[in-house]
């Protein structure tokens, strides 16, 4: 009699105990040399046997039925099937007598109605084993999402703590995370650049594979980076360490939104996108190449408009000498950071009321996702709108709690854009001595708004950007110092 050896092992979990296919090659061998089997072929297949459709397993009970042989060898019923199609296929094809015996080192099989019976309790058996864990591991998912644990491999920046059974920050490559996250909210990067520049530093993902350009799109869409999560379609609260904050992650899904709207092909001109409009007629201003020069000029769109062209370095030595009067140098940057620091300490004093507030407000959103939870119980909304509303409060309590962070950590809403502010004028001074036109145009965005141009003079607002910041800053005695700073002073209104 010919028999099949059929050797199976997924990467399923409930398979990892299972003796390798090495060592059952190993076992099934010795058992045919030991009862002196014959053996036909040997089949090795790498699928689980939870559902039907294994090809190798399938092609085996074809041969059969051709007559090529009459027997199969496994090492235990379970590797023959864990579903209830395949293990009724091979009872049945024993009841035609197509299979003439089974044979398990394991396993005592008699061909006959009481070895049939006790082989389909076998299968029977290893069916409940598969639906039984089953039914754990997706008992476990439930509970580790109520803690707010993430159920999944992590993903890159976190490791899997087998012990916490949670996510911990990896810190080799939470650094490098935070910074994608920085480079591609400045607006300044596209995904291939951060792709290029990150890979250089030693950004890799599984195995030390090289990240892809839209594995880094992935993570910049990933709200987990931010302590939320969402699974099946529902938000849930993180409990893990995030590695940015909220507002750093919607200021890049706002680049991305900008960026993923299609956009004309056209001649790229770095001052254009300022939105100039005449300071004559009001038609927006536009550029063009004439003799080698870039130039710009009103459209003059049904309009009689006697502005004339601008080349761009007329252009750009104004827009030069305007930020180096509003620009700071390293040693200014320095001691404004220390003045910053002694602020941020004495607001520590007097946050108390603040924090007691938000933490308020905390509880109240608390209490709102509680009750939003028993009003869908009660079938008085729909999944979706309940899911929807879900992620509406984690969110508000997400912004709550960094605004809160903030404050414990002796700050609050005006020392983190103090930062930001301080450092933007340090940028700006670089911008200009790198002769950096693209960085000096982005400052002037940041700073500037309702940019005109009018007898090839550039004027623009500046009201509603950093002028109110200064005016409703905490320490005046801060203005003094600054006209003190050497080709710095306060700007006006418009320039």
């Amino acid at each position: 009699m010919k028999y099949f050896i059929y050797a199976r092992k997924s990467t399923d979990d409930e398979d990892r105990q299972i003796l390798s296919i090495e060592a059952q090659l190993v076992e099934l061998r010795a058992f045919a040399k030991r009862e002196n089997l014959f053996v036909y072929k040997e089949l090795v297949e790498a699928k689980t046997a939870k559902e039907p459709g294994r090809p190798l397993f399938n092609d085996m009970l074809k041969a059969i039925e051709k007559g090529e042989a009459e027997g199969i060898m496994a090492w235990h019923p379970d590797r023959l099937a864990r579903n209830s199609v395949d293990g009724g296929q091979i009872i049945y094809l024993l009841d035609k007598a197509v299979i003439k015996d089974l044979k398990f080192p394991t396993y005592r099989l008699d061909n006959n109605a009481q070895g049939k019976f006790v082989l389909s309790i076998a299968f029977g058996q290893s069916k409940y084993y598969i639906d039984a864990l089953s039914e754990n591991i997706r008992r476990g998912i439930r509970l580790k999402l109520s803690k707010g644990i993430w159920p999944q491999w992590a993903p890159i920046g976190y490791l899997n703590d087998r012990r916490a059974r949670a996510i911990i920050i990896d810190t080799g490559k939470a650094p490098f995370i935070k910074r994608v996250f920085e480079l591609y909210s400045s607006g300044e990067y596209t995904l291939e650049q951060i792709r290029s520049k990150m890979n250089y530093l030693g950004l890799a993902g599984k195995k030390d594979k090289p990240l892809s350009r839209s594995q880094y799109q992935t993570m910049l869409k990933n709200p987990l980076y931010y302590g939320v999560f969402r699974y099946k379609g529902e938000m849930y609260e993180g409990t893990h360490e995030p590695i940015i904050t909220k507002k750093l992650f919607d200021r890049c899904q706002e680049v991305m939104l900008r960026r993923g709207k299609p956009k004309k092909s056209i001649k790229y001109f770095v001052f254009r996108d300022l939105g100039m409009v005449c300071g004559e007629c009001g038609r927006s201003i536009t550029a063009e190449i004439q003799k080698g020069h870039t130039y710009y000029r009103c459209t003059k769109r049904y309009t009689n408009c006697s502005q004339k062209y601008m080349r761009e370095e007329e252009l750009a030595a104004q827009i030069r000498s305007f930020i180096q009067k509003v620009s700071l140098c390293d040693d200014w940057t320095k001691k404004f950071m220390g003045k910053l620091e002694k602020e941020k300490y004495l607001a520590l004093q007097s946050s108390r009321p603040q924090q007691q507030n938000l933490e308020s407000k905390i509880t109240e959103v608390d209490n709102k996702i509680s009750k939003l939870i028993d009003i869908y119980l009660t079938n008085a909304i729909s999944l979706e709108e309940y899911q929807k509303k879900k992620e509406s409060f984690i969110n508000e309590k997400k912004e709550l709690q960094e605004e809160l962070k903030d404050f414990a950590a002796g700050g609050n809403n005006w020392f983190e854009p103090a930062r930001e502010f301080v450092t933007s004028l340090n940028k700006a001074h670089y911008a200009i001595s790198e002769e950096n036109l693209e960085s000096q145009k982005e400052f002037l965005k940041k700073i500037g708004s309702n940019f005109i141009l009018k007898e090839r003079r550039l004027v623009f607002s500046t009201e509603g950007t950093f002028r109110p910041f200064i005016k409703d800053a905490p320490f005046l005695n801060w203005r003094r110092g600054w006209d003190s700073n050497p080709g710095t002073q306060l700007p006006r209104s418009t320039h």
